[in-house]
């Protein structure tokens, strides 16, 4: 490989986020870039914009504005990929678009999208190419870009890269600057070398038998592997990826089988993870679920007593219990809540210098090891407190009672603005004074799909039943 090319300065600018509030609805409006989401770019394979060409408008675009930030040719870019069949065709349609801008490609082959924002760092890259739809289904995929530190890009650069997808970049380079391609061999073993040391140094996971589901996806040898390191006894689910099989009735999103696997083979817990690696839900023994809210609840706690957690805070989403913020309340620690999204999760961490974060849904950012969420290491963060204390995992996983929470989606079609309508204005404003202090409402458009997402909580149930079911009846009306 070639030797180190000027760093990038690229930085990932920290903005203020809005917090949502205790007793009133919190409507969170639609994205209002072209391409970009809340996680990156990402739609169905091979339709727009999910294409080759898009992909390969990306690149140049991405290499355009890095060529000019830098000033001259020769940056670096490594490319990782999750499990999907569409992953070929974007990885080298990107990797043609790199190239001619004159960067030098780097592809890690399969890959979790934490192990690319680390590896983007360790090989002192200047751009790191996730190209994954998550936690989707094998038909979408996705584009998430990070920058030279890690951290995936700001909202100004992905502004900045937009306004040059349509417009193609006539400069490009040189036939003696075309960039180099290359394969980094030893990427899954620097990773798994790098997850097991944030594992506590001289514990091992000895005498515990875990099941691990890796979703077909992104880290179906990793995940097994760094467990089996560990001196685990390993079973594991969804290592067979045949490119059309990811998320398809396993992983983090769809735990029914990993939870009766534990069962069925008398496990003491089971591990999911998502397509491309960043999520986590684990299971007890007697194959109860086991979310990011719960997750976040068991590391605090131990961080805390260690003294390891920094400004008595944990960052959440506006998504998370409100069972979670009291009991973190109880113990003296502060809930701040950020949009929906691991990006803004970890904007608010780096911004109030926190180091614990998360989402319900499984991301949960460690950022003194992690610039990301990461499922691994988030799991053997939860192991060590396992193994410390030496309880079962369904006595470790219960650390609050969550209030009741109801989450409903309503798909609405291509043109429709359902949160204009002023009938769902009003069922919203209604819902939300109907809660009062007892609860909150929460209404938002999706990042990622045509759906607006409906939440409320509080201690009465059926009020908080009442309240989603008004508001989605009043969106299915107009949508």
């Amino acid at each position: 490989m070639a030797g180190p090319p000027k760093r990038n300065p690229l930085k990932h600018k920290v903005t203020a986020i809005p917090l949502t509030r205790t007793n009133e609805p919190d409507i969170i409006p639609t994205m209002t870039k072209k391409y970009f989401g809340t996680d990156g770019i990402r739609g169905r394979a091979n339709i727009f914009p999910m294409t080759a060409d898009v992909a390969l408008r990306v690149a140049m675009a991405a290499g355009s504005t890095l060529r000019a930030a830098e000033g001259e040719p020769h940056n670096r870019v490594v490319i990782g990929k999750d499990t999907r069949l569409s992953g070929y065709m974007i990885e080298q349609a990107m990797a043609a678009g790199f190239l001619a801008m004159g960067m030098d490609v780097v592809l890690l082959g399969p890959m979790p999208t934490p192990a690319v924002a680390m590896l983007t760092r360790s090989l002192r890259a200047d751009l790191g190419v996730m190209i994954s739809a998550s936690h989707n289904p094998f038909e979408d995929n996705g584009i998430k870009l990070f920058g030279a530190d890690g951290y995936k890009l700001s909202d100004d650069i992905e502004h900045q890269i937009e306004a040059k997808i349509d417009t193609p970049d006539t400069h490009l380079a040189s036939p003696s600057d075309l960039g180099r391609a290359s394969r980094l061999d030893d990427a899954s073993g620097r990773y798994i070398e790098f997850v097991k040391g944030t594992f506590p140094r001289g514990q091992t996971l000895a005498g515990l038998r875990i099941v691990v589901d890796c979703a077909h996806g992104a880290a179906y040898r990793i995940g097994p592997q760094v467990l089996w390191e560990l001196q685990a006894d390993v079973i594991p689910l969804g290592i067979s990826p045949n490119g059309l099989n990811i998320n398809q009735g396993c992983g983090a999103t769809d735990t029914l089988l990993l939870q009766k696997t534990v069962v069925e083979n008398e496990a003491d817990l089971g591990i999911a993870l998502d397509g491309d690696a960043d999520r986590l839900i684990m299971v007890d023994e007697k194959g109860n679920r086991v979310d990011g809210d719960q997750l976040m609840a068991i590391i605090a706690r131990s961080w805390k007593l260690g003294g390891m957690l920094k400004n008595n805070a944990v960052v959440a989403t506006v998504m998370s219990n409100l069972g979670l913020e009291r009991y973190l309340n109880d113990m003296g620690l502060t809930l701040e809540r950020a949009s929906v999204g691991d990006r803004y999760v970890v904007e608010r961490m780096r911004e109030g210098k926190f180091n614990l974060g998360g989402e319900q849904s499984g991301h949960i950012v460690l950022s003194d090891f992690t610039t990301t969420g990461d499922g691994l290491i988030a799991a053997l963060q939860v192991l060590a407190v396992l193994k410390g204390e030496g309880k079962r995992m369904s006595e470790l996983a219960r650390t609050f009672d969550p209030v009741p929470q109801i989450l409903e989606s309503v798909r609405f079609a291509a043109g429709k603005k359902p949160l204009e309508n002023d009938t769902v204005k009003a069922a919203i404003d209604k819902a939300g004074r109907d809660l009062e202090k007892q609860g909150r409402l929460l209404v938002r458009a999706s990042g990622t799909e045509p759906v607006i997402r409906v939440m409320a909580e509080g201690d009465d149930e059926a009020q908080v039943r009442q309240a989603v079911t008004d508001v989605c009846d009043r969106i299915r009306a107009v949508a």
